[in-house]
């Protein structure tokens, strides 16, 4: 495995923020009461209100003083135009892009920075899923199209979250196993789960092909599941170990249920191509639900009391391509409002189970079968050129 790994961090305070007019606001709060330093690190930033209103804050803290660095996503960010871009580096910003695409780059294109971070002051991380758009917030009419949640974290692990960003700041033109600060005291391998614990954190990333201890804690976190194992997820194209250990928790008498999205998506052949995996899940004991209000873009995964938040989707497009980041802990509070929130979300969900999946139209048997064929060759393309 390339790279460090991040240890347990104790003394942390989480607070969950679910959707947009609430973490937000929180966000924007942050960035105007900086004093030394700003970062932040997004995937999808497009003009509009939102973006406008992120924008703004940046240029007035810039403008004061204030160091302000932005790393986005070139591909995520086509739609954040000239003019924003402007603002920001008229007002001192330092702007720069993840792996900006050429067509002389060919599959690299595909190499993309997924990862949803903002850091003030190395005291307050939040970190989550959310992009900068109209669709997760709209300053105006306080209100988002698409449901996600962020992670506040206040604590000694605010650090080590500063320090995942500052290696992909400086190594941002470069793919290279990370070589930390000699006082880092990171780890070789993924550090065993704390029985319990109040206020215990860690860092858990995956950087493309290289470093996958995101996807390593997942599945021994899913192997030890005694209670429940509940996992939402907006692209439901997960590795085969995570399928596998999905299906045994399940055959275990583990409560295993699955917070999906529901015809409200952005990537319906996405959505089609996963309900391939639905029939042995279910029959091994799975319970699938598909949230109807609105599109489902969270990433969460709740396995007894350990919660993990963030960017990854544990699909194989994700970790075959992406740089990904996601909050582990064991934490009652932060536990109780995760098990809070998926009670809420189940609650608005249909309940897929065999006798519904066997009666479904011939139509989406045709777009299931199509667009899992055809994610299936990708796949094994992309595999044997590995």
């Amino acid at each position: 495995m390339a790279g460090p790994v991040f240890p347990w961090r104790e003394g942390n305070q989480f607070e969950l923020l679910i959707d947009g007019p609430a973490f937000f606001p929180r966000m924007l709060l942050a960035i105007v009461r900086a004093e030394l330093k700003v970062d932040l690190e997004l995937y999808l930033v497009e003009a509009g209100a939102c973006a406008d209103a992120v924008v703004e804050a940046l240029e007035q803290a810039a403008q004061r003083g204030v160091q302000v660095r932005c790393l986005f996503d070139d591909y995520g960010s086509q739609a954040f135009g000239r003019p924003l871009r402007e603002r920001l580096l008229n007002a001192g910003v330092e702007l720069r892009w993840y792996n900006r695409i050429h067509w002389r780059r060919g599959l690299r294109n595909l190499y993309r920075d997924h990862r949803k971070l903002l850091l003030v002051d190395e005291r307050l991380a939040v970190v989550g899923g959310t992009g900068v758009t109209d669709e997760f917030w709209v300053p105006q009419d306080d209100f988002s199209q698409w449901h996600e949640v962020m992670v506040a974290i206040e604590g000694p692990l605010v650090s080590d979250w500063q320090l995942l960003f500052d290696r992909q700041w400086h190594a941002n033109q470069q793919r290279t196993a990370w070589r930390p600060p000699k006082d880092f005291d990171g780890l070789a391998r993924v550090p065993n789960q704390p029985a319990q614990g109040q206020g215990l954190g860690r860092v858990a990333y995956a950087d493309a092909r290289q470093h996958r201890d995101i996807l390593r804690s997942l599945v021994r976190a899913l192997n030890a599941g005694e209670r429940r194992i509940w996992l939402a997820t907006p692209y439901f194209l997960p590795t085969w170990s995570v399928r596998r250990s999905l299906r045994r928790a399940a055959q275990k008498g583990v409560d295993v249920r699955l917070l999906l999205t529901g015809p409200r998506t952005d990537h319906a052949a996405v959505r089609y191509a996963g309900h391939r995996y639905y029939p042995r899940l279910l029959r091994a004991g799975v319970k699938i639900f598909e949230y109807q209000p609105r599109f489902l873009h969270l990433k969460m995964v709740l396995v007894d009391d350990w919660v993990s938040v963030g960017s990854c989707n544990f699909d194989h497009w994700n970790l075959r391509f992406n740089l990904e980041a996601n909050l582990e802990s064991l934490d009652p509070v932060l536990t109780a409002e995760v098990a809070a929130s998926f009670d809420r979300d189940f609650a608005l969900s249909e309940e897929v189970d065999l006798a519904s999946w066997r009666a479904r139209p011939l139509w989406r048997r045709v777009k299931q079968r199509l667009w899992g064929w055809l994610d299936r060759i990708v796949a094994n393309l992309l595999d044997r050129r590995a």
